[in-house]
């Protein structure tokens, strides 16, 4: 017994048999079970989950028509909507495998994400596929794309009978614009309508736990993000593990505004969801107030978000408007949730807020806080299955209660490795007591308890509102720009984001005093994910260098967070 195993939530296993099935027998299962339950409610357009499986059919026949075999990879680039759903399962059932890419990327970024995965085959929306096309067309030629596939919102819904008044403005011409159709070198755009119009026979399902099924990205200390190899039974393990922990049946009712590109709304959310046959809400953004108005109008139980959602929502002028009292478990991960914050939604609804954590390798979360007995500001204790320890960075000792070292974890949601990158998979695993442990990279302590809390990294990562940023990765296509010599990206204080980045700037003589710091930001907000541009720029004559000529970006994160003191 560990000493976090006295709060460990009642009924509650510490670990449990795997299932011997796949991602996509989730579906087909919750499919037969509950035929005509709602799955998908989007934009207030209902998909039963014989309909959802029925459309992920179509399309695995479509793309196994199209040439996808076995273990290819398919990029799916989407806002959340059912489409992303359709797809994603779709993929799997074409015995391929999902690599979910972050629509708020563009073409450049694009770029690494059809090459470095091999992927021929790209489905997205009308509003994303310039970027995509334009990524693909830039690649020479073998690399390029042989499909897209690309779907307009309102293939989810019929706007005649939707009440468009009552959605977001920014939204109401965004979701049923008809953009036009984007060109593909050497390739084919398809309608979505395309995937659902012939009659292919989707080809037989041969998946095991073992195969891989999704590679999410994720960034690092080196720049050019990396795939991390996710068989179908590590995010099964959390999918059931996540149900497990919140209680969860057939009639939760989950919000999902988190997107599910990122592991925690594909997993947490949507697969357990699907898992247990739930009904998923989706948002495409985040708005405060319709958040508020799905929360009350579809009486959601669970809601998982990321801390500022939560703080914007208590905040808007019309919330004694709506009614949050449906709402049974709320949590979520990626900042802390301030303790005035979590009080007040205590007092005004006996909700707990429950802080998790997790990384894209861990198929989020790793680790939870006990829904009836978590701590403010804290990651929780290890999951289900997991086994957790802090490690001094240099000795590799297990350090005691109360003293900072490096979080390590084992378990079974732990991810097989980097694709294709041999050298960071060993780098990121260890041997600890005879057993291989993944090196979250981050610094904590765990109190007597056994309640694990994040002081620090050790890597150099910015968090932006929830959203991990990568210097290295921003200072990568900031170096693209024809008048920046140097970049050096970090951190600076905001006081809505929590973190916000700052870019200092060196000008090639010949663009001094012709670019201005504006024209940077605009710059960065054209050719990289809004959370990534820097939202700061300063100039400066010479970034500060070591004796070996390395740019010494600690002393000007230093001297950034030293400002608010």
């Amino acid at each position: 017994m560990k000493p976090h195993h006295a709060h460990w939530p009642l009924r509650v296993p510490h670990q449990f048999t795997p299932a011997h099935t796949t991602l996509w027998d989730n579906l087909s299962i919750s499919a037969r079970r509950f035929p005509h339950k709602t799955a998908l409610d989007f934009l207030g357009s209902q998909t039963s989950y014989r309909e959802l499986a029925q459309q992920a059919e179509q399309l695995a026949a479509w793309l196994a028509n199209a040439g996808v075999k076995k273990g290819d990879r398919v990029l799916l680039y989407m806002q959340n909507c059912p489409q992303w759903v359709v797809a994603h399962f779709g993929i799997l059932r074409a015995n391929a495998v999902v690599v979910p890419v972050n629509p708020m990327n563009r073409a450049k970024e694009l770029e690494h994400y059809i090459t470095d995965a091999q992927a021929r085959v790209a489905i997205t929306t009308s509003d994303l596929a310039a970027h995509m096309a334009a990524a693909s067309d830039a690649l020479p030629a073998n690399n390029r794309l042989a499909h897209m596939l690309v779907s307009d919102y309102t293939d989810a819904f019929d706007p005649s009978a939707q009440a468009i008044e009552q959605w977001p403005l920014a939204w109401q011409d965004w979701l049923v614009a008809k953009h036009p159709s984007a060109q593909l070198s050497g390739a084919r755009v398809h309608p979505w309508s395309d995937a659902f119009r012939h009659a292919h026979t989707p080809p037989e399902y041969e998946m095991q736990p073992d195969d891989l099924a999704v590679l999410p990205y994720t960034s690092g200390t080196t720049g050019l993000p990396k795939g991390c190899m996710h068989p179908h039974r590590s995010i099964m393990h959390n999918a059931m593990a996540a149900a497990m922990w919140h209680n969860a049946t057939q009639e939760n009712i989950a919000l999902c505004v988190v997107p599910m590109f990122h592991i925690t709304g594909m997993v947490a959310v949507m697969h357990t969801s699907v898992y247990v046959g739930a009904t998923i809400v989706l948002m495409p953004r985040w708005d405060r107030d319709y958040a508020g108005r799905l929360i009350s109008q579809r009486r959601v139980t669970h809601w998982t978000n990321i801390p500022t959602m939560v703080i914007d929502l208590l905040g808007s002028p019309t919330f004694d408007q709506y009614d949050l009292g449906s709402l049974v478990a709320i949590g979520g991960g990626g900042a802390a949730m301030p303790q005035a914050v979590a009080q007040r939604l205590w007092e005004l609804y006996g909700l707990r807020y429950v802080e998790g954590y997790g990384l894209t390798e861990t198929a989020a979360p790793s680790h939870s806080n006990p829904p009836d007995r978590p701590k403010q500001q804290c990651l929780g204790i290890p999951f289900i299955g997991v086994d957790a320890r802090v490690i001094h960075p240099e000795t590799l000792q297990e350090v005691a209660p109360g003293e900072q070292g490096e979080i390590i974890m084992r378990g079974p949601q732990i991810f097989d490795g980097y694709w294709q990158r041999p050298d960071a998979t060993e780098a990121a695993f260890m041997q600890f007591e005879g057993q291989r442990y993944f090196r979250s990279g981050d610094l904590g302590h765990v109190d007597d308890e056994g309640y694990f809390f994040i002081t620090d990294r050790l890597k150099r990562m910015i968090n932006a509102s929830g959203f991990k940023v990568w210097p290295a990765e921003v200072e990568a296509l900031m170096f693209r720009h024809p008048a920046i010599q140097e970049a050096c990206v970090v951190a600076a204080l905001d006081s809505y984001r929590g973190e916000t980045v700052k870019a200092f700037v060196v000008l090639r003589q010949s663009h001094q005093g012709q670019v201005s710091a504006e024209d940077i930001l605009a710059w960065c907000r054209d050719n990289m994910a809004v959370y990534k541009a820097p939202r700061l720029v300063q100039f400066m004559d010479a970034l500060p260098k070591s004796g070996s000529g390395k740019v010494m970006w600690r002393s000007l994160q230093e001297a950034e967070m030293a400002k608010s003191e």
